[in-house]
């Protein structure tokens, strides 16, 4: 059953799919395949932060036992309880989970760490929900390798925040993944169809 819990900030009627049209093309070029391939490896008691519109939703295999999604922006949260269908959906940020220690067996993070206030918090919430020998699976636009890039993402990172609903282009997400995880399979790829600011992508798992 969707359910939902105490009020949260709600972006603009209209704005969830406005966030499905924005990434239809990186879905189509690129990101559809990056989710299906990082995505089959969940088990278990799977929890997804950040869930948006549910983009994900087609992608979880049937060893998913049972799957939580939360999401802290009410619009994105309406849209996504009508494709969540059985699954329960939790208005909830990711640094302040309403789960017990060691709750889940897998744990999903896609395109989330770069817009988060508090991320640290945030990856340290993952860890505590994560039981002992559970996998966290991610997907999320770092910054990037090249100096060059890395300079432009600095240059584009306010006005990008202003557009993209407080997004940080050049954070450094994969340090921070590292400052509480041990990383395990980790594949580079390009965001196609996306500004190049946002274009360098890591996926993998950690433990």
């Amino acid at each position: 059953m969707s359910t939902l819990a105490a009020p949260h900030p709600s972006s603009l009627r209209g704005t969830a799919a406005l966030y499905d049209l924005v990434l239809a093309l990186g879905e189509r070029r690129s990101m559809g395949a990056v989710r299906a391939a990082t995505l089959a490896r969940a088990r278990g008691r799977t929890l997804e932060i950040g869930a948006g519109t549910g983009l994900n939703l087609s992608h979880y295999p049937t060893a998913v036992t049972e799957l939580t999604l939360t999401e802290p922006d009410g619009e994105m949260a309406r849209r996504l309880r009508r494709r969540a269908g059985a699954n329960a959906v939790l208005l909830a940020g990711a640094d302040a989970l309403p789960f017990a220690d060691d709750r889940f067996d897998t744990v999903v993070s896609t395109l989330v760490l770069c817009t988060v206030p508090d991320a640290e918090a945030a990856v340290a919430e993952l860890r505590r929900v994560l039981r002992p020998g559970g996998s966290l699976l991610f997907i999320e636009h770092v910054r990037a390798d090249d100096a060059r890039a890395a300079r432009r993402q600095d240059r584009w990172a306010r006005p990008w925040a202003a557009f993209g609903g407080g997004c940080r282009c050049n954070r450094d997400t994969l340090a921070l993944v590292r400052r509480h995880f041990e990383l395990g399979e980790l594949s580079r790829h390009r965001w196609r169809g996306m500004p190049g600011i946002v274009q360098p992508l890591a996926a993998g798992s950690a433990r």
